[in-house]
């Protein structure tokens, strides 16, 4: 039963929301309802995220608190800038990560940390998930960047998820 409906909630909430949408309860959109409610979760089952076994909680709160602390610092960096142009040191650049983080959620946590953190206009992960691109506003040092995002965002995300 659950290959045939793999979000069952999702199923009967889709189905209520087409009646509910068209006003009517007549027999084709019940059918129609049902169908949809039946169809879409299985077309789109390849989206829904894949299941997670946290570990470590404590590495979790420490990444958070870091997330927190490099945004906050960063923050305050793009102030500065807007503020006082002129103390700007370095021209804006892409920096290339070469990862080893392989975990799906993982590699969507570290999307969302990256392209969260003020400073850090764009990111992409390459197909093959071997190197984030990473657009930061300042570069001074890429290595000095490439070591803060491996040693403070991707070992953390490592232990958590792999």
């Amino acid at each position: 039963m659950r290959h045939l409906l793999p979000a069952p909630l999702l199923s009967v909430a889709l189905a209520l929301l087409w009646l509910l949408l068209n006003r009517s309860a007549s027999v084709g959109h019940l059918l129609l309802g049902a169908l949809l409610g039946l169809l879409l979760p299985l077309l789109l089952r390849g989206l829904r995220p894949l299941p997670v076994s946290v570990s470590h909680p404590l590495t979790i709160l420490r990444l958070a608190f870091r997330v927190m602390r490099d945004t906050s610092a960063s923050n305050f960096s793009v102030v500065r800038f807007l503020l006082f142009p002129r103390l700007r040191k370095h021209q804006a650049d892409f920096v290339h990560i070469p990862l080893e983080l392989r975990d799906p959620n993982g590699l969507a946590v570290l999307a969302m940390i990256v392209c969260i953190t003020p400073g850090t206009a764009w990111a992409e992960i390459s197909r093959d998930r071997s190197m984030l691109m990473l657009h930061v506003l300042e570069v001074d040092d890429r290595e000095q960047i490439v070591a803060h995002v491996k040693k403070y965002y991707e070992r953390p995300l490592m232990e958590i998820f792999e």
